[in-house]
């Protein structure tokens, strides 16, 4: 497959996990997420979509990178197993927390979800540097909203 075809593919296939979390996000006035306490910290919602879209690039050109060195690399199935985990996650986090209205079990997902980027990272990493690299955003990221979520849950508890 041309390298160029492979990188859009990458990154379609990764903004496709906001795509996709993006049915339970709702936030809107009126909505559960609008009325339930929220720490001091929490960002205001518009800087939610830019930052996961920067991620989802950054996933993807990581993901790219580890993909183009092919499947008959048994290192690239593995690490690419790990990334297609990590990636479901993801998408069923915003389906505890938003669709769910389950802050406890998106904070027990959550560190799962943490859990498996630590092993992209290492597994992206020990195939090319730069792949590793470009998800540490990403595991910076789910460490805030880790934080953000179990005091959403905290600050809702009854």
């Amino acid at each position: 497959m041309n390298n160029l075809v492979l990188l859009a593919l990458s990154i379609l296939i990764c903004l496709l996990a906001g795509f996709i979390g993006s049915f339970f996000t709702i936030t809107g006035p009126g909505s559960w997420y609008a009325n339930i306490e929220k720490p001091s910290f929490n960002p205001p919602n518009w800087v939610f979509a830019p930052v996961w879209t920067a991620l989802f690039i950054l996933m993807g050109i990581a993901l790219f990178l580890v993909w183009k060195q092919g499947f008959a690399n048994p290192q690239v199935k593995t690490a690419l197993l790990i990334f297609a985990v990590q990636f479901i996650l993801n998408i069923l986090w915003s389906a505890f927390f938003f669709g769910l209205k389950s802050p406890l079990l998106a904070f027990i997902e959550i560190i799962v979800l943490w859990a498996f980027i630590l092993l992209t990272i290492i597994n992206f990493y020990n195939l090319s540097k730069p792949a590793g690299f470009l998800l540490i955003p990403y595991i910076l990221w789910v460490t805030f909203a880790a934080a953000l979520n179990f005091a959403i849950f905290w600050l809702n508890r009854a």
